[in-house]
């Protein structure tokens, strides 16, 4: 089982776009059953929030169903359940580095995966769930191109 985690500032825009997407994407290669997939936050700001309306919009146009999410912290033992923890952007990574006191060698950028590693714009602030989207599918597929590499699925 390979344990997934993305992870944002609010858990509420990209990371569950993220995870509902992984989801999707995993389940049409029928590897499904070989992950384990979820989002947090690094922040307590929207603690408890659902997903923010322009992620749903997306999510919804793709019939994914994101309608239980509710935002949630990282926490310091999430280092030592999750396998891969990837978080959206730099900002993301100082906190994620704080949260796991230092211990960071499961942690990655999402779009370090591609051949142009760089941060995921927040659209919260951006406003451009479209690109997030966009970026968020391209981190995907090459981290699932990383996972069978090596042969993990």
């Amino acid at each position: 089982m390979i344990k997934v985690l993305f992870v944002c500032h609010g858990n509420i825009c990209r990371s569950p776009m993220a995870e509902f997407l992984f989801k999707k994407y995993v389940k049409e290669k029928k590897k499904e059953e070989y992950f384990i997939i979820d989002s947090k936050a690094t922040s307590k700001e929207e603690i408890g929030n659902g997903v923010h309306y322009g992620t749903k919009k997306i999510l919804n146009r793709l019939h994914i169903d994101c309608s239980l999410k509710q935002a949630e912290q990282l926490k310091k033992q999430d280092y030592d359940f999750y396998d891969y923890i990837l978080g959206m952007d730099a900002y993301n990574l100082r906190n994620i580095n704080k949260i796991f006191e230092g211990r960071m060698e499961k942690v990655h950028l999402l779009l370090d995966f591609t051949p142009y590693p760089r941060d995921i714009s927040d659209p919260w602030y951006t406003g451009d769930f479209e690109q997030t989207y966009k970026d968020i599918m391209e981190g995907i597929e090459g981290f699932y191109r990383e996972l069978s590499m090596k042969k993990l699925v």
